[in-house]
């Protein structure tokens, strides 16, 4: 048995308590701290539209929204495609659901007068017969933290049904921790591909098409895929390396997708400046033409005048060589001349 002095000693009741309150709050305090990754970012509106719509095959059996604080989730609506749809207070009379044009499955949950009590982080929770459970997560932000103000590095212009290919190359030295794709809106940003490059592995896409990409431990050229663009498609797309320091380096591309009636306004400025072109073209060779012929009938003309001028002097003077003097009154004078008279009868001889 072991003397007093090397017993274990026992707290009291209190410390017992005490120590469990603190590891609580030291667990919850480090929950809290944690950021909570999203999927989208959405700039507060007074009309706010949160879409929620999964990118691939399968039916839609239930779709839930929360809203989330930390480790807790509180229920707002839930939709059901048979059974409708259910709004938890105190959310009834200002969220409601509203059906997508393109997807009859497909509901958008929308706040009418939204306020700052609204901004914060939304999870919504699909159901998908037959692959399971499928959540996205999306945070509402305020006005002056949503900033979109990026340089435009390229433009693209495509025509529905092309598969579009985006790739940039770091050009920064030393190595990268993770690279994003987003697609960025004037109200809103998507996140398209999440890449650890310390680990090479990509955190799965919750963005409403299929997005194709790659990620590799360590890699220093990025591209995502997007097949059969549609006009919907259009926007900015940004691509952004982080290093573990902070630094980071961006490339952002603006796709225009023509909606396959094809963008009025620029084929008809392209028609303008191509008709604009051909008349500059037409007038200058019209310009040098007649410039041409005036210079020819000129050179003619000189020509001749000099031609003219030759055979008048050379006429002048055959008439000066050969022509009989006249009397300069032009009167006529008679000329008398004595010859003797010859007898016609001949002579008798003797």
């Amino acid at each position: 048995m072991l003397p007093p002095d090397q017993l274990p000693r026992r707290f009291p009741e209190m410390d017992y308590f005490t120590f469990l309150v603190a590891l609580l709050h030291l667990h919850k305090g480090k929950a809290l701290g944690e950021e909570i990754f999203w999927n989208t970012r959405v700039k507060l509106a007074e009309t706010l539209t949160l879409e929620c719509q999964y990118p691939f095959l399968g039916t839609l059996v239930q779709k839930e929204w929360f809203k989330v604080d930390g480790m807790e989730k509180e229920s707002i609506a839930i939709f059901h495609p048979n059974f409708g749809s259910v709004i938890r207070e105190p959310y009834a009379g200002r969220v409601y659901f509203l059906k997508s044009t393109s997807d009859p499955n497909d509901t958008m949950l929308a706040f009418h007068n939204a306020s700052e009590a609204d901004v914060g982080s939304y999870s919504c929770l699909l159901e998908i017969f037959p692959y399971g459970s499928w959540e996205k997560v999306i945070q509402v932000v305020p006005p002056d933290s949503f900033e979109i103000a990026v340089p435009l590095n390229s433009h693209v212009v495509s025509e529905p049904g092309e598969n579009i290919t985006f790739m940039y190359e770091l050009q920064m030295k030393g190595p990268m921790q993770q690279v994003t794709w987003e697609k960025i809106q004037s109200h809103q940003i998507d996140l398209l591909i999440r890449c650890n490059l310390s680990q090479g592995k990509s955190f799965p896409s919750r963005f409403g098409r299929e997005i194709l990409s790659n990620c590799s431990q360590g890699m220093r050229r990025s591209f995502i895929l997007m097949p059969h663009v549609v006009a919907s498609d259009s926007g900015l797309y940004r691509c952004c390396f982080k290093a573990s320091t902070g630094e980071n380096e961006t490339f952002v591309v603006r796709l225009t997708v023509t909606d396959g009636k094809k963008d009025n306004q620029y084929v008809f400025w392209m028609v303008v400046g191509a008709v604009l072109s051909s008349l500059f073209v037409i007038l200058i060779a019209t310009v040098i033409v007649i410039l041409y012929i005036r210079k020819r009938r000129r050179q003619k003309s000189v020509q001749g005048k000099e031609s003219q001028a030759t055979q008048n002097k050379a006429s002048n003077n055959y008439r000066s060589s050969f022509s009989i003097s006249q009397p300069s009154d032009g009167a006529g004078e008679d000329i008398y001349v004595n010859y003797p008279t010859f007898s016609r009868r001949p002579k008798t001889r003797a």
